[in-house]
């Protein structure tokens, strides 16, 4: 379990701040079941939560499929190298409501105790943009 805060940003939102938990579970085989949870800093509110699964398909390579509340389910891939894991979506579904999003690249680097991450997307006409920054600790 990792804990912590983030910034995001967006060229058709205004800026904000927020808290994160994020957990990795073992259930038994070769993956990692993912939780994650955003609440507002300011006033608590819940803002946003995914839940999929993380698999090493080689030493080298890693798939993710997420799925979010709002509609979308993302499925990405990429490079592992040391402790640095970079993810690209590779196909990005979605409801009839849910907003268009057409990409989502993941910069996920843990260090210790600590796990940094940035996330970039192009969505609702927007080109690939920064969307979220966190800095999030592991909890005991």
């Amino acid at each position: 379990t990792w804990a912590g805060a983030g910034h995001g940003e967006y060229p058709t939102i205004d800026t904000f701040d927020y808290e994160e938990t994020v957990n990795f579970s073992h259930v038994g085989k070769p993956f990692l079941a993912y939780t994650q949870l955003t609440k507002h800093a300011a006033d608590g509110r819940l803002l946003h939560s995914e839940t999929g699964f993380w698999r090493m398909a080689r030493p080298d390579w890693a798939e993710v499929v997420i799925a979010q509340p709002t509609g979308i389910a993302d499925i990405a891939e990429g490079t592992v190298a040391g402790s640095a894991i970079l993810l690209r979506s590779t196909a990005i579904a979605r409801t009839s409501t849910a907003k268009q999003v057409t990409v989502v690249e993941r910069d996920v680097t843990i260090d210790g105790d600590m796990l940094r991450y940035s996330l970039r997307m192009a969505a609702i006409g927007q080109p690939l943009a920064p969307h979220l920054a966190a800095e999030l600790h592991r909890v005991e």
